[in-house]
């Protein structure tokens, strides 16, 4: 599945993707944007891939948003075609059925911090810089960070964060909850790599449905989210992996789930 732009590897059902340009700090081009897109529907389909962890080539940088030496090529339709393409490749980033941990290992600005808030779980070296910086050069993030950036942090920080531009390091991006931890730069995979093998613990289904019922019931009242919960919960009782966690557990031994 690897590509120029995009390096994959396999391990134990956990998809590691590496975005690899990491001479320009791994921005974001279309190249890159397509093979994203293609990567991930594929997964999206792939039973036997649980968990996948995004990552950046290289020590320096995640992501450090749109290529901007290829920006200042486009016309205003390409350009609009450009955030066109990246706010729905993230889009279904943030919604396909496997849950997507990003492990932040350096600089993410722009698109990059984009990429971050798209993901289920955020992981970042104690090296890590993080920001919107859109507005330092007259525009607006534009990949969901003016959406997903208040619905995590909060509407003020995230006005805060989005009008100055600032970067902000990971000791405080986790003290906002923009992180879900910190840890040592050489420790980042690893840790992240703990994180997938404890989710490809669980049943599949149950992941899929729990991933849904929050994505979609975060957006309503608590009334809507409760029904969409329990809609979703119906569908985990039919399966044959619900039956074998009561089995394992009956037995004392680890279940063996199969996404059935």
């Amino acid at each position: 599945m690897s590509t120029d732009v995009l390096l994959t590897e396999i391990k134990d059902q956990v998809l590691q993707v590496t975005l690899n340009r990491p001479e320009i700090m791994n921005s974001c081009n279309f190249e890159m944007l397509k093979a994203m897109k293609q990567l991930f529907e594929n997964v999206h389909f792939d039973p036997d891939i649980r968990v996948v962890i995004v990552t950046g080539a290289g020590d320096r940088a995640f992501c450090a948003g749109a290529d901007l030496k290829e920006r200042a090529t486009l016309t205003e339709t390409q350009v609009k075609e450009f955030i066109f393409t990246i706010r729905n490749v993230f889009t279904f980033i943030e919604s396909m059925s496997k849950p997507v941990i990003a492990a932040i290992n350096g600089i993410a600005l722009g698109g990059g911090t984009e990429l971050a808030l798209a993901s289920d779980i955020r992981i970042a070296s104690e090296t890590a810089m993080m920001g919107l910086t859109e507005t330092r050069l007259a525009i607006i993030p534009g990949a969901g960070g003016t959406q997903r950036l208040p619905r995590l942090v909060g509407r003020g920080k995230a006005k805060e964060l989005i009008f100055t531009g600032k970067r902000i390091s990971a000791q405080e991006a986790l003290s906002i909850g923009l992180v879900n931890a910190i840890c040592p730069a050489d420790q980042l995979l690893e840790e992240s790599f703990k994180m997938a093998q404890m989710i490809c613990e669980t049943g599949p289904i149950a992941i899929q449905q729990a991933k849904y019922a929050i994505n979609h019931g975060i957006e309503t009242d608590l009334s809507t989210g409760l029904a969409i919960e329990s809609n979703a919960y119906w569908i985990t009782i039919p399966t044959k992996d619900r039956l074998e966690g009561l089995a394992a557990f009956r037995e004392k031994r680890k279940p063996v789930y199969k996404g059935l």
